[in-house]
C-alpha cells in the first residue's frame, strides 16, 4: 500500500461506521477498495462498484454532482417494512391487516412516486397527502383499485371537495381532521355534494416523543384534536346522522423517534383511544400510527439523535402487540393498521455524489531553514517554540509559539514588522502547530487546551455541489449523514478535513461527522493526486433532502439517474437532467433572451467606444449565450455541457 503501511479494508469500514449504517446495502469491497452497492439484499453475491459506475455515469455524460437512485433499494425497503407487520400479524395471529402509507410530503419526486405505487402494489401499499398539490399527486399515482389515500394536513373546499368526490373512485380516500374548523366545512361539503364522507380524527397525544420533533404532541402541537375537540366532533356527527363516517383515528409524535419507549407509550394512549371511539358508536375500522420509524444515520443503535435503539421488527411488534391487547380487553373488532413511514422508506434509496475539487492545508510538515542570529526577534523566539516541541514539553512549546504568533501579528498591525518576516513567522508557527499535533498521538493525557488543535489545524476540501440544495438539513438542524470516500479504502486515510461547497456563504460547511464516541468536527480522508478524480458519497439523504433544498447562489437540482439491478449489471431505469442556468434564472423571473440581449448592447457599445476588440466581443457572447444552458455546478476539466 502506498500510505499507511497494514491499513486494511476492515479498518476503513470501521473508521467510517460503514457496517452500522450501511448494512445491508453498502459495503467496501476488499480487492478494489471502493464502496459497494447490494441493492438487492436477498442476493447478497450481486453487487455494483460505486466508483466504477460513477465513471460509467460521467462516460454517459452526467456530470456530478450527482444523485443515484436504487430502485432495488426502495423496493426492498417497501418489502421490508411489509413483511415485518406480516410476521407480527402472523405471530399475534391478528384478525385483520397491516396496509401502509407512503407519506408524499417526504419525496415528491415524480419518479419515485410512481416507483413506491408500483412496488407497492403486492401490499396495497397506498400514499398520503398533507396539502392539495400532494393531493392532486397522490390520485394520479395511485392506480391500485385496493389502494389507500390518507388526506392530512391544512384544507379549503377545494380540497375537501375534491377528496369527497375521490371517494366514488375504486379505492379507500379517508379526509382526516387536524383542525376542529374543518368538521363544519367537511359537513357541507357532504351535504353540496351529496357524498357520505369517510373521516378520521388526528389526535393530540399527550403522548411526548423525543428529539428535535417533541413539540409534535401535547396540547400545544400544531395539528391534531383535543380529547374535548374529539368528542365534540363525534356528537356532531351524530347529530348529523354521519356517526359512521368516523373510521379512522390517526396520531403522530414526530420524525426520527430514536428511542422506541415514546413510541410503546403513545401506542397504548391511542390504543385506548381508539376503543373509547368504537364505544360511543363510531364505525372505527383504521388505527394510523403515524411516521416517526426512524433512521440509523450514525450507525450507533442507540437513542440517539441520529440513530435508533429498534429495528423494524420489534417496531411492527410493538404496533400489532399493542393494539391486539387494547382490541381484545375491550372487546372491539380490531383495526387495519397504518402506518406512514416515509423516512424509513426512502433514506436508503439515494446517494449524493461529488467531486473534491480542491484543498487548502496548512504546511504543517514544511521543512524550514533555522533563523538566522540577526533575524528579528519574534522570528528567533518562534523557532526556539519550534525547537522545544518534545512529548513532555508540549503546553509550554504551544504557549510560547502561540506568544511569538500574537506578539508578531501585533507588530505587523502597528508596522513594525514588514510582510516577509511576517510571513516568515506564519510558516515557523504552521510548522509548529504540525509538530505539536504529531507529538501529542504519543501522549496518554491531552491537555485541554490541545484537544481541539485536530480541528483547528484541519484542511479545508473543497466540493462541487451545494450544502443548501442536497443536504439542507446538515445546516438547518445539524442533520448527520454518513460521508465516504468511494475509492482508496485500502489506504490509509491521513488528512483530517472539514467540507465546503460551492456556495458563497460561510455556512455552506460540512464540520459534523458521525463517529463511534458522537459526531466529530474533522473527517479523514486522502491526500488528493494530480489527475485523480477523488469522489466522496453522502448516503440516507433519500429522505426530505430533494425537496426541502433551495437555490442558494443558484445552484439548481443535480442531476439524478435510477439505477435498477439486472442480470449481467445494471440498467439505467430514467435520467432527470439537472437545472441549467436559464431555468433557474427563469425561477427568479430573468428571461434569459432579454439578458442576451442586454449584454449584446452593452459589448456592443464597448465596441464602438474601441474598448475591447471584435474578436473579444464574440468571446464574451459565445461563453454568455452557452452558460445559459449548462449545468449549474463546475464542469470537469475541459467539458462544458449544453441542453
Amino acid at each position: 500500500m502506498s500510505e499507511g503501511e497494514g491499513w486494511r479494508v476492515s479498518d476503513s469500514v470501521e473508521l467510517y461506521r460503514i457496517e452500522g449504517w450501511g448494512q445491508p446495502y453498502f459495503g467496501v469491497d476488499e480487492e478494489t477498495g471502493h464502496v459497494v452497492v447490494r441493492p438487492d439484499p436477498r442476493q447478497a453475491d450481486r453487487q455494483l462498484d460505486l466508483f466504477a459506475l460513477v465513471q460509467d455515469l460521467a462516460a454517459r455524460g452526467l456530470e456530478l454532482p450527482l444523485l443515484i437512485r436504487f430502485s432495488d433499494v426502495l423496493r426492498d425497503r417497501l418489502r421490508l417494512i411489509n413483511e415485518c407487520f406480516a410476521k407480527a400479524i402472523d405471530e399475534y395471529s391478528y384478525p385483520n391487516r397491516y396496509q401502509g402509507v407512503y407519506p408524499v410530503k417526504v419525496n415528491q419526486q415524480k419518479h419515485l412516486v410512481d416507483e413506491i405505487a408500483d412496488y407497492g402494489r403486492p401490499w396495497a401499499f397506498g400514499l398520503e397527502a398533507g396539502s392539495k398539490p400532494e393531493l392532486l399527486i397522490a390520485l394520479a399515482a395511485s392506480s391500485d383499485p385496493s389502494g389507500l389515500i390518507i388526506c392530512n394536513g391544512y384544507k379549503d373546499e377545494g380540497y375537501l371537495e375534491t377528496a369527497l368526490i375521490a371517494q366514488r373512485f375504486d379505492k379507500t380516500v379517508i379526509v382526516v381532521l387536524e383542525r376542529i374548523e374543518e368538521l363544519e366545512m367537511v359537513i357541507a361539503a357532504s351535504k353540496k355534494l351529496g357524498i357520505k364522507p369517510m373521516l378520521g380524527v388526528r389526535a393530540k397525544l399527550m403522548t411526548k416523543g423525543v428529539g428535535r420533533w417533541s413539540t409534535s404532541t401535547g396540547q400545544r402541537a400544531k395539528f391534531g384534536l383535543t380529547a374535548a375537540e374529539i368528542v365534540e366532533v363525534v356528537d356532531r356527527l351524530a347529530a348529523e346522522d354521519l356517526l359512521d363516517s368516523l373510521v379512522l383515528l390517526h396520531f403522530h409524535i414526530g420524525s426520527q423517534i430514536s428511542s422506541i419507549l415514546p413510541i410503546k407509550n403513545a401506542l397504548r394512549e391511542a390504543s385506548h383511544l381508539f376503543v373509547e371511539l368504537c364505544n360511543m358508536g363510531c364505525s372505527m375500522r383504521y388505527l394510523d400510527v403515524g411516521g416517526g420509524l426512524a433512521v440509523d444515520y450514525d450507525g450507533s443503535k442507540t437513542s440517539a439523535h441520529s440513530s435508533r435503539n429498534y429495528d423494524v421488527q420489534e417496531y411492527a411488534y410493538d404496533v400489532v402487540g399493542t393494539v391486539q391487547e387494547a382490541c381484545d380487553k375491550a372487546g372491539v373488532a380490531h383495526p387495519t393498521i397504518v402506518s406512514e413511514s416515509g423516512r424509513a422508506l426512502v433514506a436508503h434509496q439515494s446517494v449524493l455524489v461529488f467531486e473534491v475539487v480542491s484543498t487548502s492545508e496548512f504546511p504543517l510538515d514544511a521543512e524550514l531553514p533555522p533563523v538566522e542570529a540577526d533575524a528579528h526577534e519574534v522570528l528567533q523566539r518562534a523557532q526556539e517554540a519550534l525547537d522545544a516541541v518534545e512529548p513532555g514539553a508540549l503546553q509550554e512549546a504551544w504557549h510560547d509559539i502561540q506568544q511569538a504568533h500574537n506578539e508578531g501579528q501585533t507588530l505587523f498591525k502597528l508596522g513594525y514588522l514588514d510582510l516577509r518576516t511576517r510571513a516568515r513567522l506564519e510558516r515557523i508557527y504552521w510548522a509548529c502547530c504540525g509538530r505539536i499535533l504529531r507529538a501529542k498521538a504519543q501522549l496518554d493525557y491531552v491537555p485541554e487546551e490541545l484537544s481541539d488543535l485536530e480541528e483547528r489545524l484541519a484542511a479545508i476540501y473543497y466540493c462541487n455541489f451545494s450544502i443548501f440544495q442536497s443536504a439542507p438539513d446538515a445546516w438547518a438542524i445539524d442533520q448527520l449523514f454518513p460521508i465516504v470516500p468511494l475509492q482508496r479504502l485500502d489506504e490509509e486515510p491521513t488528512v483530517r478535513a472539514t467540507l465546503v461547497d460551492l456556495t458563497c456563504d460561510s455556512d455552506g460547511t460540512i464540520d459534523q461527522f458521525i463517529d463511534v464516541d458522537g459526531p466529530k468536527k474533522v473527517i479523514e480522508v486522502h491526500p488528493m493526486r494530480p489527475g485523480e478524480p477523488y469522489y466522496m458519497g453522502m448516503f440516507l439523504g433519500g429522505a426530505y433532502q430533494e425537496i426541502l433544498g433551495d437555490m442558494h447562489n443558484l445552484f439548481g437540482d443535480t442531476n439524478a439517474v435510477h439505477v435498477e439491478l439486472v442480470r449481467h449489471g445494471y440498467h439505467v431505469a430514467h435520467v432527470v437532467k439537472g437545472d441549467s442556468v436559464s431555468k433557474v434564472l427563469k425561477y427568479v423571473q430573468y428571461v434569459p433572451d432579454d439578458m442576451v440581449e442586454r449584454v449584446r448592447r452593452q459589448a456592443e457599445r464597448a465596441l464602438r467606444n474601441g474598448r475591447i476588440s471584435l474578436d473579444n466581443l464574440r468571446l464574451l457572447m459565445r461563453h454568455y449565450e452557452s452558460s445559459l444552458h449548462q449545468y449549474t455546478y463546475l464542469a470537469a476539466a475541459g467539458e462544458e455541457r449544453e441542453e
